[in-house]
């Protein structure tokens, strides 16, 4: 099953993610199918690629709840 999830990359104590789509059973820092965007948590500050976001769950791709959480602050997904 696809997941968007995320990515982390980054040095140590210093992370940032990026948003990919991924098989559920490939490890966390794996290749992904595609990369949708980026998100840094000590700046607060994220880049969400919205078109390619919306097609991937239009073909059934489920987001994680932190993916999830992301999304709808961010106004892409209305729930």
């Amino acid at each position: 099953m696809l997941k968007l999830r995320l990515k982390r990359t980054g040095r140590k104590r210093y992370p940032s993610y990026r948003l990919v789509i991924m098989e559920n059973t490939f490890r966390r820092d794996g290749k992904p199918i595609d990369e949708v965007g980026y998100y840094n948590p000590i700046t607060k500050q994220y880049d969400f690629n919205i078109p390619k976001i919306t097609k991937w769950l239009s073909y059934g791709v489920k987001p994680t709840e932190t993916v999830l959480n992301l999304l709808k602050k961010a106004n892409i997904i209305t729930t």
